[in-house]
């Protein structure tokens, strides 16, 4: 009996550990999001998808991405890695892939924005930059998004679908040193050199220098005013110069104002001048210099009827004073492309979860030309345009 009894206990004793062991769990594997955060990395991204018919969007268009009269179409994906502390030294690295990243490249690939150049690619390295900040200092150094604009490159920053003539009329990224002087919670200075518009190597010798200010004296109330001015090789349509590189000076104002929590307002201002711009005469170089100009309005209002549904109105008017933006064919008697365009804009939104969003949106642009033109190239003063699209946020 009392052999049977140490063999029990010897048993439980073997037991406890081997069933112990048993149980244990092997430690968690961290997920790649918990790398990042431990690291101090933020990874953040989007992916934007959808369709958009044109009636009249054949030909010519004053629009930058939804160009296509007729297609679906992977607009963007977008992906940000960032690490940016309050003190110290940190960076940035934002890609777009899709679309949209054929219209935005940087000098020295080619940019179809700027007509008539074009390119296939479909990836763009949209922001790459080191950081160090230091109390209300911070420093950026590489390539980076432009200080003008109300609208953004990636759609999650904007309220409708298609962008504003304004956004197209503007650079999208700069290379070279930003600074920003923080003077307190609501005033910043900021001040920078670049090697110019959209240009990840200088087409020449000369630099861009740039200036911003933004301000935010009362809560609702935000403001940015933002210059840029230096010497280019190219008018913005993309035309030669005529003589030597000429200065490009542009100023551009945008104010947004929060009415209420469901209901908001904004505007901007901009305005172009490009030196040394070709005099035409009947479409034939004069060999006389000009300055080009261009400037346009745009105005918006924004309404949240509940948490899930959002409506936008955008307004704007556009003036091409001597077809430096857009450089459209010149009439006889006429010294530049002048022309004038209107665009109104309706987008609703719904949006079901805080990482998802569909969009809807119809818009209609006008000129004072027949300067749009159907499939075949019947032309006319006015284009109209149905779009979807819909946005994941992760």
């Amino acid at each position: 009996m009392k052999k049977i009894v140490l063999a029990s206990a010897v048993s439980a004793l073997f037991a406890v550990p081997v069933a112990a062991f048993a149980q244990a769990k092997p430690p968690a594997v961290p997920t790649l999001s918990q790398i990042f955060e431990a690291s101090g990395i933020t990874a953040s991204g989007y992916i934007d998808a959808g369709y958009s018919y044109a009636k009249n969007g054949a030909g010519f268009t004053d629009r930058v991405f939804d160009t296509n009269p007729n297609s679906f179409a992977l607009n963007q994906f977008g992906l940000t890695l960032a690490k940016q502390p309050k003190e110290g030294f940190g960076g940035l690295v934002n890609v777009t892939v899709g679309r949209d990243a054929q219209f935005i490249h940087s000098f020295p690939e080619v940019n179809a924005a700027t007509l008539p150049a074009n390119s296939t690619s479909m990836f763009d390295v949209t922001q790459a930059y080191a950081q160090w900040a230091g109390g209300p200092l911070t420093v950026i150094a590489g390539k980076f998004t432009t200080l003008h604009g109300t609208e953004v490159i990636a759609p999650t920053g904007n309220m409708n679908i298609s962008r504003s003539i304004l956004f197209g009329s503007v650079p999208f990224t700069h290379t070279g040193v930003r600074g920003t002087w923080a003077l307190s919670d609501t005033f910043s200075l900021i001040a920078g050199v670049n090697n110019g518009w959209d240009q990840l190597t200088d087409s020449n010798k000369g630099k861009t220098l740039e200036l911003g200010l933004t301000a935010n004296p009362v809560k609702p109330l935000n403001i940015a005013l933002s210059a840029y001015s230096g010497k280019e090789s190219l008018a913005p349509s993309g035309a030669a110069l005529t003589g030597p590189d000429g200065t490009r000076t542009s100023v551009d104002l945008v104010v947004s104002y929060q009415i209420t929590d469901p209901f908001s307002i904004g505007i901007e201002y901009l305005n172009v001048q490009q030196k040394n711009f070709a005099e035409l005469n009947n479409g034939v170089a004069t060999g006389n210099t000009m300055t080009g100009k261009y400037s346009g309005f745009a105005g918006y209002v924004t309404y949240m009827f509940s948490p899930k549904f959002r409506g936008t109105v955008r307004l704007e008017s556009f003036d091409d004073k001597d077809g430096a933006r857009f450089g459209q064919p010149v009439g006889p008697g006429e010294t530049s492309g002048a022309q004038k365009f209107k665009e109104a804009t309706l987008t609703v939104a719904y949006l079901p979860a805080d990482s998802f969003e569909l969009r809807a949106e119809v818009r209609q642009d006008s000129a004072d030309q027949k300067s749009f033109s159907d499939s075949h190239a019947n032309a006319s003063k006015t284009m109209s345009s149905l779009a979807f699209s819909g946005i994941y946020k992760f």
